[in-house]
């Protein structure tokens, strides 16, 4: 048993209802293994860097960060963002084992996580499947003032993005955002944050 973390299986203390005004705290994932981007429930965003060198060892690195976030923050929900369609082979072996480290985590945690793709997630956000990192970090400034520090890759913004895209989902956006864009989360399977809705 982990300290902090409640034992495999158990229903989640947190499970109870969590859309009550102000009360939703939603913890956002952009898992890489060489730079993972994470948005904590109070807004802030950070991201945790790794070095090639250290090969898997990266995967304890990043486990323990998102276990400190979740110890402290205690989340209601984590949204991630998925795998890309279209990855090289040797890339696949990293991002994969990332995600069932990462899973494995909030399940252990009873966090309930909801997996965007990066397509919606981008639609959602800047209105278009393709949208590049600049335009996706424009997006979170106009919507709302939100600035990233040390973050070229885009990876603290897109974390931002799917915390936001949670609250959105679940009744309590963050900002406005055009209809047409909001609906694009639609595509996105979310878990129910009910005990009763889990069973």
């Amino acid at each position: 048993m982990i300290p902090g973390l409640i034992e495999p299986g158990a229903p989640s203390p947190l499970a109870d209802l969590v859309t009550a005004a102000d009360g939703l705290r939603v913890i956002g994932l952009d898992l890489s293994i060489t730079s993972t981007g994470i948005a904590l429930p109070d807004g802030s965003t950070f991201r945790i860097k790794t070095r090639q060198k250290d090969g898997d060892v990266r995967l304890l690195v990043i486990r323990a960060a998102v276990r400190g976030a979740l110890v402290e923050h205690e989340p209601h929900l984590a949204v991630i963002e998925d795998l890309p369609t279209k990855m090289r082979p040797t890339a696949v072996k990293g991002i994969g084992g990332l995600h069932g480290v990462v899973k494995a985590e909030l399940l252990d945690a009873g966090v309930p996580y909801a997996v965007v793709a990066p397509a919606t997630l981008k639609s959602y956000a800047a209105d278009h499947g393709n949208a590049d990192k600049p335009r996706m970090a424009a997006a979170a400034f106009l919507a709302a003032g939100a600035e990233f520090d040390d973050d070229a890759g885009g990876d603290q913004c897109d974390a931002w993005w799917l915390r936001a895209a949670g609250h959105d989902h679940y009744g309590k956006a963050l900002f406005n955002l055009p209809q047409a864009q909001r609906e694009r989360l639609t595509k996105v399977s979310w878990p129910g944050l009910t005990r009763e809705q889990s069973a």
